[in-house]
């Protein structure tokens, strides 16, 4: 398999003497649905800001689609589609012409662009938007517009720093089948979220990075069955009987309210016995859900084990 991204021992030292990055190294493939991870500070900007040409590497290689973004940065660039976390387009253009005039920063023509634009707007439904000022737009709207524009030039690499930020469910809903189509046409997607459910529910690799550091890395799968514990909400039947509370937190379990308790499951451990031990006790489950998305446990023990909260 081809390679969209491949980045060796990247370094960042700021004037300050902020270390922004410390040998990140990361490879992404191409067609792959990437999930870079990390709390805020982490070094997730810096890393993307010096894929996009934003800010220079103190060290280390950065290769798109096989290029060297040292040595053939004007041909790498042209690989690479960026949606920031800010709104970065004048209020006062058209809807079209920020997607339009965008292609022609990649030297695309007009009579070319125009009609990429309109396909693109349809498709993100801001079409029967294209002649109205940006500023007109919902939040949601600009998001999509965002995306439009990024991807008027037909980048491989598309990158996305909090896509959905701010946008309501129905709409993150919609951008999520938008985002997987693009990804099965081919389109190799990095995607940076605090929505860790987002990056569970599309993406198949992750990275989560902190203090400049990767500290996890692999398949969105094998990564979850590493997990060392998972918590489970149990909904119950009937409310706990008082001679039963004082039982339940000798098995770990711990009460939420009358009807509702948690318990953690440790690696290796069965959730079919958890539940036999709670029948033992009297105590009927109704129906049982994670407390968290797997994947954001995942990362909140991974922050843990590297005392980085």
């Amino acid at each position: 398999m081809s390679e969209a991204l491949v980045i060796k021992n990247l370094e960042k030292t700021y004037a300050a003497g902020v270390r922004a990055l410390k040998g990140v190294s990361l490879t992404v493939a191409t067609g792959d649905f990437f999930a870079l991870l990390g709390p805020n500070g982490a070094g997730k900007s810096t890393l993307i800001n010096i894929i996009c040409g934003l800010v220079n590497k103190s060290a280390g290689t950065v290769h798109i689609s096989g290029l060297s973004i040292d040595d053939d940065y004007q041909k790498a660039k042209m690989h690479v589609g960026i949606v920031p976390q800010e709104f970065n387009f004048g209020i006062w253009e058209k809807v079209i012409d920020i997607v339009v005039n965008q292609a022609g920063y990649y030297g695309m023509p007009r009579k070319e662009a125009i009609p990429k634009a309109e396909a693109l707007l349809r498709k993100l439904g801001l079409y029967e938007k294209r002649f109205e000022q940006s500023r007109t737009l919902s939040g949601g709207m600009k998001r999509r517009l965002m995306i439009a524009r990024s991807l008027v030039h037909e980048p491989k690499l598309l990158i996305l720093d909090e896509p959905t930020a701010g946008v309501d469910i129905e709409i993150r809903r919609e951008m999520w089948d938008f985002l997987r189509e693009l990804n099965q046409s081919g389109t190799t997607i990095i995607l940076t979220t605090h929505y860790l459910e987002e990056a569970e529910q599309l993406c198949n690799q992750v990275a989560i990075i902190n203090k400049g550091e990767v500290v996890e890395a692999g398949p969105v799968k094998k990564l979850l069955e590493k997990m060392d514990a998972e918590t489970f909400v149990f909904d119950l039947e009937a409310p706990l009987a008082q001679e039963t509370e004082a039982l339940i937190g000798k098995f770990g379990v711990r009460k939420i309210d009358a009807d509702t308790i948690e318990m953690i499951v440790q690696r290796g451990e069965s959730v079919n016995d958890a539940i036999i031990a709670l029948n033992r006790l009297d105590i009927r489950v109704r129906s049982m859900r994670n407390k968290t998305n797997r994947l954001e446990e995942l990362f909140l023990q991974k922050i843990g084990e590297n005392n980085l909260v």
